[in-house]
């Protein structure tokens, strides 16, 4: 059985909310509002495997309406941004070719795919590698989090083998973090192909925005617990 979740963009909402009905271990919260637009989030957890999914937002900042859903608030809320806040400024420090966004209690690191593939391949280049390395030592020091990764296409090509693409794209991150110890049952992957831009598709700036992998990390279960308890001190 893998311990890394694959999910596909048709089907992922749906495994998110009947997996947040079913399973016990799972926290779900499913909208939250901020600025213009409505985003929401949910994010389940079952047989050890962390089941990742984003409701869509009107502005399209789905990776930051999938943190903000995911947000638990309060004090506890405010110990785990104390966290989260030390681990982003580690990945902005190390990780090279990363746009890095704090945002509620979660991360979000956004990787240019120029800079990652070669046009049309999901193999990692040699600079990415080692960067990719990088974040998963970061990942093991801060190991108390899940992660989803996504992989997002321009609209140039067809849509199916867009969406291959981005999906084979976001396995490949995720099969080297696993390969340098980030635990496989902490992590997600989905690919978004081409529905899910950024920018216009209409220019070659926005084009290159929409190429795009992204890696959501936010709180588990356990680091929710201790913050709420007052075991986790930042």
């Amino acid at each position: 059985m893998r311990s890394i979740q694959k999910l596909t963009k048709p089907v992922a909402l749906g495994l998110v909310l009947s997996t947040a009905a079913l399973s016990s271990g799972c926290q779900s919260e499913m909208t939250a509002t901020e600025g213009r637009g409505t985003r929401g989030a949910g994010i389940g957890a079952a047989s050890g495997a962390i089941i990742g999914g984003i409701i869509g937002s009107t502005s399209g900042n789905f990776g930051r309406g999938a943190l903000i859903g995911a947000a638990i608030g309060g004090v506890a809320g405010s110990v785990i941004g104390n966290y989260m806040d030390r681990q982003a400024a580690e990945i902005r420090r190390e990780v090279g070719g990363a746009k890095v966004e704090r945002v509620g209690e979660g991360i979000r690191v956004v990787f240019d795919t120029g800079l990652l593939y070669s046009t049309g391949s999901a193999t990692l280049t040699s600079p990415s590698r080692y960067n990719i390395e990088k974040l998963s030592r970061i990942l093991n020091r801060y190991n108390d989090t899940n992660i989803v990764i996504e992989g997002h296409t321009d609209t140039i090509g067809g849509e199916a083998a867009n969406q291959m693409l981005s999906e084979r794209r976001a396995e490949s991150v995720a099969s080297l973090l696993r390969t340098y110890g980030v635990a496989g049952n902490r992590m997600s992957t989905v690919g978004y192909g081409q529905t899910r831009p950024v920018a216009t598709n209409e220019t070659e700036y926005g084009r290159r925005l929409n190429r795009r992998v992204e890696v959501l990390i936010y709180a588990n279960n356990a680091l929710k617990r201790q913050a709420e308890t007052g075991e986790l001190k930042m």
